[in-house]
This record gives structure tokens, C-alpha cells and sequence, in this order.
């Protein structure tokens, strides 16, 4: 009988406490084995070269060298699988998303500040991460924070699409393969009827991601922007602040009784499911602390899904980007159920996880498979 490799994994934390308390989560895992310890981001990049890790994981608050900066080095010189721990405050935020920017699979947010004696409480989902993040291809995390500056993220005007169209490039590809003439021929006139709402869900790499597909978006788009985007409370208002800056559109983390506005992107705050409301003529964002989290998830991307099936007023263009799991593959069959939908699912290719978008793909209901680069302008193609 084949007994299976375990994954290695490299603890980083300059508190000799924490960096036992997180090896002890994985003593006796069946995947993952501790061969080390490192207490600053120098001592960590000795270390990773030396003991080439599978998986690390990583305080963002040490001396010497910090968790970014290390983070930056390692994807340059010794490109591995990085899970970083953040505090929850502001400035913890913020670091989470930069260090997603330069190359990290994930972040988890430490309760309780640097030494956490209530650690435990996310012990499931930092060995759950780990496990995940060890197996994720490096060359998918290498990217600079260079690609990702607003002077380099090229806005896709509805004149750009014109001009695709007067030329003979090639149809986007489906799940089951080009548009024919009389599926693009639907496709005109199902972008040119009622009014649109673009429905995007996403999870582990997903600030990567909604950062490539949001910044390409022109602010003259003809429809408002619902995400889903799996974080914890607090962290969802610096990503929302964080894609404003950058974008041409309109981005902000919802709030209760917002109005959808055409050239507006509404996160879901962490810690809410994202639902609508219709209000006479308008339709409002309603948050739901209520509901239980879907799969663990709250907000849940199936739960947005469903929400917004019951309104046959918008045509939908659903999104389902990198993440574990499958959350959204369900709510995408009632979509279908329910209206005018197309569905777009990223490709294996440029996904950091393929979990969610292969749950779509497999419940045969996606209408196009597009690597990240690509999904905004595919977007763009349903829209008047």
C-alpha cells in the first residue's frame, strides 16, 4: 500500500509561543508535516532555501525583516505557497491585501492581536488553508505588484468592443466550445433588452482576481456589480476601498438600503449574506446577519445567486471566479431556473484554486470558461 507524501510546512512567527501553538494544529495531520521553525522574515528565507517547504506560514508583524517585505523576497528568489496571519485591525487589513498582491495563496486573521491565546478558534481554518495552499502552483502566484498599478490596468471602454467587432477576431470559447452564428445572434439581443446586474463570487485568490477584472471595467458600464468575495468582518471595507482607488468604476462595501446604481460595485461586508430588495421602482441592497452562513460562508455566493433569481426585471451575468470549494454552483442552477442568465467561469489555467469555478463548470450551466485577463471584457459582450 502507497502511503501518501506529507505536504512541509515552515512556521514564521517571531513569538515562540505562536509558532508553537500553530505547530501543535498540525501534529498528527495526515497531509502536512512541520520541518521547521523561523522567528523574523530574514531567519524564514534561510530557512525556506535550506529546507524547501511545501507551504508556509507566516506572521505579518516581526522585527528585522516584516512579513511583506519577506513575502516579496521569497516570491522573487524562492517562490513558495504562502498563508499569511493578520491581525483584524485596520492596518491588519490592509497588510492581508497587500500580501495577497505580492504573492500570497491566503491570509487567516489572528482573534486577539500578535500573541493570541484565542488562536484555537481558527485552528480549523488555518489547517484547512494550508492544506489547500501547499498544493497551488507557484507560477500562478508570481506576479509583481507592478502588473497590478492603475497606470498598467487598461480600462475596457465600450469603444474598444466596437472596434473588436468591426474585426474578425475569433468567438470566446464556451464549455462546449465557439458561439455559434445563431448564439451570437442571441447574445446581441439578449444585451440590448432589459436591465442587467453583474453577479461575481469568488474566494481564495479572489482579491487578485476581482482587482484584474474590476480596474478593466469602464465607469459607463450599463449595470450595477454584486460581490461576493469570502472574508471576515473588517477586512471587506479595506478591499472595497482598496479596488476604488484603483478603479474607474464605483466600488464600496454594501450597505443596508443602498440604491443600485449602474457603474457601482457592491461587496458584500464579511459577516453578511448580500441580498436585494425591490423598493417601488428601485432595488436595494438588504445585508442578513440572520441567515446562517451556506457552507460555512457568510456572505455565501449560492445565497447571493438565489436571492437575485427571484427578480426577472435584470438579466444576470454571473461570475464565478478562483476559490475552494463550491460555493455558487448551486445558486447558479436556480439563476438558470429563473431568467435570462449568462454564466462565465475562470479558467483552470489562471485560477490559484480551482474549486468553485469547476463546481460551475461541472453543473454544465456555464456559458464561457476565460482565463482572469479576459473575464472583464467577456463580461462587457453581454452588456448594451
Amino acid at each position: 500500500m502507497e502511503v501518501l507524501k506529507k505536504s512541509k510546512l515552515l512556521v514564521v512567527d517571531d513569538s515562540a509561543f505562536m509558532r508553537k501553538l500553530i505547530s501543535d494544529f498540525f501534529a498528527g495531520n495526515a497531509n502536512i508535516e512541520v520541518i521547521g521553525t523561523a522567528r523574523n522574515g530574514k531567519d524564514a528565507i534561510k530557512k525556506i532555501q535550506s529546507l524547501q517547504p511545501d507551504v508556509v506560514t507566516m506572521d505579518v508583524e516581526m522585527p528585522i525583516l516584516n512579513g511583506l517585505d519577506a513575502l516579496k523576497e521569497i516570491m522573487e528568489l524562492c517562490p513558495v505557497p504562502v498563508v499569511m496571519l493578520s491581525t483584524t485591525t485596520l492596518e491588519g487589513a490592509e497588510n492581508a491585501l497587500k500580501a495577497m498582491e505580492y504573492g500570497a495563496v491566503d491570509f487567516v486573521a489572528k482573534p486577539g492581536g500578535n500573541i493570541s491565546l484565542d488562536l484555537h478558534k481558527i485552528e480549523k481554518e488555518l489547517v484547512h488553508k494550508v492544506e489547500h495552499a501547499a498544493h497551488v502552483s507557484v507560477k500562478k502566484l508570481r506576479k509583481t505588484s507592478k502588473e497590478h498599478t492603475l497606470s498598467e490596468s487598461l480600462t475596457i471602454s465600450s469603444n474598444d468592443f466596437q472596434k473588436a467587432q468591426t474585426k474578425n477576431v475569433s468567438a470566446p470559447t464556451t464549455s462546449r466550445g465557439a458561439f455559434t452564428e445563431e448564439e451570437k445572434k442571441l447574445n446581441r439581443q439578449w444585451s440590448q433588452t432589459t436591465k442587467k446586474v453583474v453577479l461575481i463570487g469568488t474566494s481564495t485568490g479572489g482579491p487578485r482576481a476581482l482587482q484584474e477584472v474590476i480596474t478593466k471595467l469602464p465607469c459607463s458600464i450599463k449595470a450595477p456589480i454584486l460581490i461576493v468575495q469570502h472574508m471576515p468582518a473588517g477586512f471587506t471595507k479595506s478591499l472595497a476601498d482598496r479596488l476604488n482607488q484603483l478603479s474607474a468604476i464605483t466600488v464600496k462595501e454594501a450597505e443596508n438600503g443602498d440604491i443600485l446604481q449602474n457603474g457601482t460595485a457592491y461587496i458584500a461586508p464579511g459577516g453578511s449574506h448580500l441580498k436585494l430588495k425591490k423598493t417601488g421602482t428601485n432595488f436595494e441592497v438588504l445585508l442578513d446577519r440572520i441567515e446562517p452562513p451556506r457552507g460555512g460562508h457568510r456572505p455565501s455566493v449560492d445565497v447571493l445567486f438565489e436571492n437575485t433569481s427571484q427578480f426577472p426585471e435584470f438579466d444576470k451575468v454571473a461570475v464565478i471566479m478562483t476559490g475552494m470549494g463550491s460555493d455558487g454552483s448551486k445558486g447558479l442552477i436556480q439563476l438558470k431556473k429563473n431568467g435570462n442568465v449568462m454564466a462565465i467561469a475562470e479558467s483552470m489555467k489562471t485560477s490559484i484554486v480551482y474549486g468553485m469555478p469547476k463546481a460551475a463548470v461541472e453543473t454544465e450551466l456555464v456559458d464561457e470558461i476565460v482565463d482572469v485577463e479576459d473575464i472583464a471584457k467577456a463580461i462587457m459582450n453581454y452588456l448594451p
